[in-house]
């Protein structure tokens, strides 16, 4: 038999709760444990609603994402998501969804060296988006620190900065989701330090257990978790759980990955890495069909052409069919070849990886 964490609990979910928290920017105090980021993403928007409900403001409903944002694959996920083609088929989604613009501009941005110069006025979109819908009626705005899925679409400078500025301001809570960019990426187990925000909840998945076992976790701030503290005793403070949530082999991977992490500096490998990655992937500049290159952390993207308004991903999908067959997992999105190396990488593993990515954009996209 087992038994559930809604009315049980078990000490690796607690040691594996307070690792994690322990790492975590103040002032994040707790986290909830699911199984996926998809439902990490759910959990903080259900959170997001509930926090506004129990603080006597159920008027704020409206969920704020951006366009070209992926925040998995839920109804809540795909609602906020801005990538139209990943809700076509599923008709109605959430009511009350709204989207700000996405933060590339080719004519501005293009080989941008990390965080673009421009588009920090991009997230001033917010102030009319929060104005049309009226602050009263906004719960949440949730964004991706670094936009993945779409091609790795590093932050304007200030960006984010300006995004959680105007979400304080009317009282909105920030939802940062970093599938992508948490548990080292970033060289720390979050980027908010990094690119200097503070959000309210921020969602995580893959790394925690090394993706070994499946697991999902939504962190709060601690005023996030303390609006659900005062009711009885005997009622349930948020109406939502997975039956794996807390799962024991997923909280024991949490805490092996914790020490792995801890025992050979992991983290700070990553952070060394940075450099070395933006400086070997813009060697590719120039080669046929690459029109854009951008990193951030230890991830970069790769623009290619479209092949045709029919295959617009051809040139990135036969890039990334060659490199695996010459031993280089490389995904492609879009016309995009998206680098995520793991974060025990070298300087000569980077070599060898943006070599390989070189010869092959030459030999397919002559």
């Amino acid at each position: 038999d087992y038994g559930t964490c809604f009315q049980f609990g078990h000490p690796t979910a607690f040691k594996a709760a307070s690792r994690i928290v322990a790492a975590m920017p103040k002032p994040f105090s707790n986290v909830f444990f699911s199984n996926s980021g998809s439902e990490a993403v759910d959990t903080a928007l259900k959170i997001a609603l509930a926090y506004h409900h129990v603080r006597g403001e159920g008027t704020r409903r409206v969920l704020i994402g951006r366009e070209r944002g992926y925040n998995g694959v839920g109804f809540g996920g795909i609602s906020v998501g801005g990538i139209p083609y990943n809700r076509a088929t599923f008709g109605q989604l959430l009511p009350n969804v709204d989207h700000l613009p996405h933060t590339q501009d080719l004519a501005h941005t293009a080989f941008s060296r990390g965080q673009p110069d421009w588009g920090i006025h991009l997230a001033d979109e917010l102030e009319r988006l929060i104005y049309l819908h009226d602050a009263s009626n906004v719960a949440a705005v949730i964004v991706e620190p670094v936009a993945g899925s779409t091609g790795v679409l590093p932050p304007p400078k200030g960006y984010l900065k300006r995004i959680g500025e105007i979400c304080k301001k009317h009282g909105v809570l920030m939802i940062m989701d970093e599938v992508v960019t948490g548990f080292g990426r970033f060289g720390a187990i979050s980027s908010a330090e990094y690119f200097g925000v503070q959000p309210d909840i921020i969602t995580m998945a893959k790394g925690l257990t090394n993706g070994t076992v499946p697991m999902g976790a939504t962190f709060v701030t601690k005023g996030v978790y303390d609006a659900f503290m005062n009711g009885p005793e005997n009622v349930i403070e948020l109406m939502h759980g997975y039956t794996y949530s807390g799962h024991p082999l997923a909280a024991a991977a949490v805490i092996g990955t914790m020490d792995t992490i801890q025992d050979h500096k992991i983290w700070e490998n990553a952070k060394k890495m940075e450099k070395p990655l933006e400086d070997a992937v813009h060697t590719l500049k120039g080669l046929p069909r690459v029109v854009d290159i951008r990193n951030c952390g230890v991830l970069a993207g790769i623009q290619l052409e479209e092949k045709s308004k029919d295959d617009p991903a051809g040139y990135s999908r036969e890039c990334s069919y060659e490199l695996f067959r010459r031993g280089v997992m490389v995904r492609y999105t879009g016309p995009n070849l998206y680098l995520s190396p793991p974060l025990i990488v070298n300087e000569n593993h980077i070599d060898q990886i943006i070599t390989k990515v070189g010869e092959v954009i030459r030999d397919v996209c002559k």
